[in-house]
């Protein structure tokens, strides 16, 4: 093309707007218009366990730091629990307790918002120590709590070696029965549930691949499927099924078929999130030292 033929055509697309148009990238699927990742706190040790509540107030743990802190809807950080037993995973239940994975002593808590008192619900499986309670999920309606347990020496513990293979609970409030649902993944971390409680993602973070299971009337898996060759930290899941992984520098997006549909960009390497916020449209990431947040069109599904 000569000089002339050129500048022929960027006039031609410039004066012409449905041609601009057609040149520009497309809305994104997840994101508010012009959103962009923001931090909103920072100098952290180790921040994880995003949850949010009914009201779309989000809680997260800077486990390190044995601390719990809570992000209200009107901007403001606030420490909601200290010492914490070093928590780790968190999950509202349906009664609106806090469900957390204590770490110090390898027990799954449910803490009071009111009081701050914690209530032990668990801390062994057949005579045995759990190895750390780590990502929680509560199924609605039944009330069930599934949760991840891997393994992840801490420098906080007395402990002896392991005792339990790294699987996957099921914790019935009604008849405070645990039940080991997975025990069959390399080690498993991130789940996240479907709002309609049909179905259960878990994350297999160093076998790297992503299962889905069809959730049993009893509480128990069936029909596990490959659902995506990434594994994850953490993951949350939004009111149109699609499901979030925190993989490298980023928060990849796949839709409920398995296909990936946005990749968004974290400065620091994410470990969990959620929805929050008075509409449910923004999307907090803890990411090592910093709490993020970006503005998202898709709101999340309640209580995570």
């Amino acid at each position: 093309m000569n000089s002339y033929s050129a500048i022929a055509l960027c006039l031609a697309v410039s004066a012409s707007p449905s041609l601009a148009a057609a040149q520009e990238a497309p809305a994104s699927r997840i994101l508010a218009p012009g959103a962009q990742v923001e931090k909103l706190a920072g100098d952290f040790i180790f921040t994880e366990g995003p949850t949010s509540d009914r009201e779309g107030n989000v809680y997260f743990v800077d486990q390190d730091n044995n601390k719990i802190l809570k992000y209200d809807t009107a901007g403001a950080l606030t420490t909601f629990m200290q010492p914490s037993n070093y928590s780790n995973g968190m999950s509202f239940d349906n009664d609106g307790k806090l469900i957390a994975g204590a770490d110090e002593k390898n027990e799954l808590w449910s803490i009071d918002i009111a009081t701050k008192k914690p209530t032990v619900l668990a801390s062994g499986f057949e005579g045995k120590l759990l190895n750390g309670p780590n990502d929680i999920w509560v199924q609605p309606k039944t009330g069930r709590i599934y949760f991840t347990d891997p393994y992840y020496q801490r420098k906080w513990w007395s402990r002896g070696p392991k005792e339990s293979p790294e699987a996957v609970y099921v914790y019935t409030p009604a008849d405070r029965k645990l039940v080991r649902v997975v025990e069959d993944m390399v080690q498993p971390n991130g789940i996240i549930g479907t709002p309609d409680g049909k179905k259960l993602y878990i994350a297999d973070i160093r076998g790297r691949k992503t299962y889905s299971y069809d959730i049993n009337e009893d509480g128990t898996l069936g029909n596990k499927q490959l659902f995506v060759e990434f594994g994850s930290d953490g993951m949350t899941i939004d009111s149109e099924g699609n499901v979030y992984l925190t993989t490298g520098r980023a928060v990849q997006v796949f839709d409920s078929a398995g296909a990936k549909i946005e990749t968004i960009a974290v400065p620091e390497v994410p470990a969990n999130l959620c929805f929050g916020g008075k509409d449910g449209k923004t999307l907090f990431i803890t990411a090592r030292t910093g709490f993020y947040a970006v503005k998202t069109r898709v709101s999340g599904v309640g209580p995570q």
